[in-house]
């Protein structure tokens, strides 16, 4: 066994781990950060992956997803804090849009 699929076993165990706090979460917050750190365990595993398969050409792949993760979790949170996507940021703290 390679330190590539024992690393990409570890992975997926910390992905169910992340899964089970998703679904118990006590709190929306809970959730959706437990959904933060499943996106970024995936980022992780398509680099093993492609590592294992002598793509190393898959962390291209890696970076756009985590830049998708990023910018879906600050949407998410936006929209519990504000209700809405629609509203700037600015609005929140008194001044104009």
């Amino acid at each position: 066994m390679s330190v590539f699929t024992v690393s990409a076993i570890a992975i997926l165990v910390s992905v169910a781990m992340a899964l089970g706090r998703a679904l118990l979460g006590p709190t929306a917050y809970d959730r959706i950060l437990a959904v933060n750190a499943i996106g970024t365990k995936t980022v992780l595993l398509i680099a093993v992956v492609g590592f294992m398969n002598g793509r190393p050409d898959f962390l291209d792949l890696a970076i756009v997803y985590a830049l998708m993760n990023f910018i879906g979790t600050l949407a998410v949170l936006k929209y519990f804090k504000f209700g809405t996507l629609r509203r700037g940021f600015s609005r929140a703290k008194g001044g104009d849009d």
